[in-house]
């Protein structure tokens, strides 16, 4: 008896990532064998992202590709695309299963259900409905250097340019002592850094009674043995409460990065976009992180041309990144979300009059991002080394980021991916940094350290 195969693809952010080697787990465990996609196999799950409509268009062409390749093979379709037109998908000839962004575990029920009746099954669901958690073990990635940990679902701030809480609704926090579980389980694993993700990851706990993002750093940090960093994949300012900051400054393994989403440096932009807080707000929490954290670097996402921008709106958005030397940008000139309020939207801004503000705030990212770097030059830090420098693989140079999200290459060996090295920056850049090895951090627990030193 041949072992069936499964074939997965991936569009679109972490999360999804996170799952689909979540859904593979439930395939594993089945019996099945893991195959490339571009390789003939007998079922194709095909995890789609639908943010902006360009997510849509490229998760159609995915899911065509999968059927051409094998005609008779099960198509599966799930993710968020899946999630919020469940019948766009369907009306694609050969694709076989749908399953949205919860259910993900019924996925091989429908699959022999398919087998049998051979007729096509829409397995999504409401999700608005939904108010739990959907707990999906995920013991080890096909990536073997930075682990993912979901600690979260959903959103409850539909921003106007958004479509993700109908795609992922409303926010549910996984259960503390499961975040736990899974964290002990990847660090056994031969993990060193995990990073916590979610749709909103920051507002962990806010669906909880008593229990906060706060507590679950805490708890992580004394419980998960042989943890040695914790990163968070994104927070928005308004969670980062006084209480968040003092636990980021007292702990030993909370990384010196933090992702906090900016959208736009102008009040009059952040409430037509419906975002709750204002830059003065803003402000003041990168100011006192700074204080706790000093050398932390911040990095943020910027929407440039938003419906109604103007070059005034713009340039405070400038400004204020400029102002607070944020250490990297990643920056989107809008895009319509059909669906969305700000699609709706009357005076949408001319794409030439987008494109040039993006190119003014890359080059401004890319200044800062030096800045930032060259603070470091000849200093020594801790870097976990990821593969082979991709842009030259034979060179022997290996390729890795420090705690403080600084990306650096330097001579390493295959022995040392995964594990955390000291290195010396030898020169500041960007996007690289240069840096000389040092020395293997051994992975001597922190009582015998204290007694050698």
């Amino acid at each position: 008896m041949m072992m069936p195969n499964v074939a997965f693809q991936t569009l679109g952010c972490k999360v999804n990532h996170y799952e689909t080697e979540a859904i593979w787990q439930l395939f594993k465990d089945k019996g099945y064998e893991r195959v490339e996609f571009d390789s003939t196999s007998d079922v194709y799950v095909i995890n789609t992202c639908t943010v902006t409509n360009t997510g849509d268009k490229k998760s159609r062409q995915v899911i065509r590709r999968a059927v051409r390749k094998n005609p008779d093979a099960v198509i599966c379709v799930t993710g968020c695309y899946a999630q919020t037109s469940p019948a766009e998908i369907m009306a694609i000839p050969g694709v076989d299963v749908v399953v949205g962004t919860q259910d993900r575990a019924k996925m091989l029920d429908y699959i022999e259900q398919y087998k049998k009746e051979r007729e096509p099954i829409n397995g999504v669901k409401n999700i608005m409905k939904n108010r739990v958690y959907e707990e999906l073990d995920v013991p080890a990635f096909t990536d073997r250097t930075r682990a993912s940990l979901k600690i979260q679902e959903g959103c409850n701030n539909f921003c106007t340019f958004c479509i993700i809480p109908w795609a992922r609704g409303l926010m549910r926090s996984r259960d503390p002592k499961e975040v736990v579980r899974q964290a002990q389980q990847l660090v056994d694993a031969g993990y060193k850094e995990i990073v916590l993700t979610g749709i909103h990851t920051g507002g962990y706990g806010s669906d909880m009674k008593d229990y906060n993002l706060a507590m679950l750093l805490k708890d992580l940090e004394a419980e998960v043995r042989g943890l040695k960093r914790i990163r968070i994949s994104s927070i928005e300012a308004s969670q980062l409460t006084d209480e968040v900051i003092q636990v980021i400054d007292q702990s030993n393994i909370v990384v010196r990065h933090l992702h906090i989403p900016l959208q736009s440096g102008s009040n009059s932009v952040l409430k037509r976009m419906r975002r709750k807080y204002t830059m003065e707000f803003f402000g003041d929490r990168l100011t006192k992180l700074r204080q706790a954290l000093p050398g932390l670097a911040v990095t943020s996402d910027v929407i440039v041309g938003f419906p109604g921008e103007t070059e005034e709106e713009f340039m405070e958005t400038y400004r204020f990144v400029k102002e607070h030397h944020f250490s990297e940008l990643h920056v989107f000139p809008y895009s319509k979300r059909t669906g969305t309020p700000a699609a709706r939207m009357e005076d949408q801004v001319d794409e030439e009059v987008k494109n040039e503000r993006v190119h003014r705030l890359i080059e401004l990212s890319n200044q800062l991002a030096k800045e930032y770097a060259s603070q470091f030059e000849n200093e020594v830090l801790e870097v976990i080394p990821e593969e082979k420098y991709k842009a030259d693989p034979d060179s022997g140079l290996y390729e890795g980021y420090t705690d403080n999200y600084l990306k650096v290459v330097f001579p390493a060996t295959e022995e040392m991916v995964g594990k955390i090295v000291k290195i010396k920056i030898t020169k500041a850049g960007y996007p690289y940094n240069e840096g000389q090895f040092v020395r293997v951090v051994d992975d001597v627990p922190a009582e015998k350290t204290a007694a050698i030193n």
